[in-house]
């Protein structure tokens, strides 16, 4: 009977060590990283259903006039807003301001228009 040879493994990948990996700047800050508004869990008081409010953050709708449809009440107070152009966003409500009212705007103009054209009616004519 022939003698068992003797099996030779090679050596394990493991056993030769590799350069640490370079390690990433500590003070270098990512141009994606989201940022947390931490006043917007205080949200902004005096909203309710039906009230007109502009949108003022960022995203979908900004600077729209919209129109409170439910409110939300959580860890950030938030409202689903419709849009004159009938989209609808869930917002925070630190992002809405309440709209100012675009039908008494002319009537108070045409009311100091009218104020002004009486007195220059009565001023003595020569």
């Amino acid at each position: 009977m022939p003698k068992k040879r003797k099996v030779n493994y090679p050596p394990a990948k493991t056993a030769t060590k590799r350069a640490p990996a370079p390690q990433p700047d500590p003070n270098y800050e990512r141009p994606n990283l989201a940022t947390i508004n931490l006043t917007a869990g205080a949200g902004r008081a005096g909203f309710s259903v039906g009230d007109r409010v502009r949108i003022e953050g960022s995203g979908l709708y900004s600077g729209e006039i919209a129109v409170i449809e439910r409110l939300s009440v959580g860890v950030i107070p938030s409202a689903l807003v419709r849009t004159g152009s009938g989209g609808t966003r869930q917002v925070r409500t630190i992002d809405l301001t309440p709209a100012v009212a675009e039908s008494t705007a002319p009537a108070a103009a045409a009311e100091s228009a009218s104020a002004e054209t009486p007195a220059a009616e009565s001023s003595p004519a020569e």
